[in-house]
């Protein structure tokens, strides 16, 4: 019967000799969990939105009665102030505030606003540069076939 290594063709080094730490690497970077792009997934939720980005949200008194709060559900009511996200979704002040203090997004439709995590805003720039190259290869792909 053989061993495990025989099984997966594996060898023991020899005196003096180094394991390719290319190759594990590599190993690492398949199981940290990238996906095709190069760009690992956020293990959690997105931080809190930056104090400053907050601090910048528009305030707006509603003229007409509009749809409920997408987060509260409740009417939004006329003369009512209310808070304007940059995607220009209108939300009650204490609904936009709390759900801002947990995580960076438009509840509505996930426009992301800046944080003060500078290792998410770097994620994020990885991602778009990963994307962005995924794109551009697959343009030349499609201008060479098609």
């Amino acid at each position: 019967m053989a061993g495990y290594f025989e099984e997966m063709g594996w060898r023991e080094l020899g005196d003096g000799e180094q394991p390719n730490h290319l190759l594990h690497f590599a190993r690492f970077l398949i199981d940290s969990g990238l996906d095709r792009t190069g760009a690992a997934e956020w293990p959690s939720l997105p931080p809190p939105a930056s104090k400053e980005a907050v601090q910048k949200l528009q305030d707006v008194v509603i003229e007409n009665q509009k749809k409920g709060c997408p987060i509260c559900l409740k009417n939004l009511e006329a003369g009512e102030k209310v808070k304007k996200m940059p995607c220009n979704h209108i939300f009650h002040p204490r609904c936009i505030l709390t759900w801002l203090d947990k995580t960076n997004s438009c509840p509505f439709c996930r426009h992301e606003m800046p944080t003060d995590d500078e290792n998410y805003e770097a994620y994020k720039k990885a991602k778009k540069r990963a994307e962005q190259s995924q794109n551009d290869l697959d343009a030349l792909h499609n201008s060479m076939f098609s």
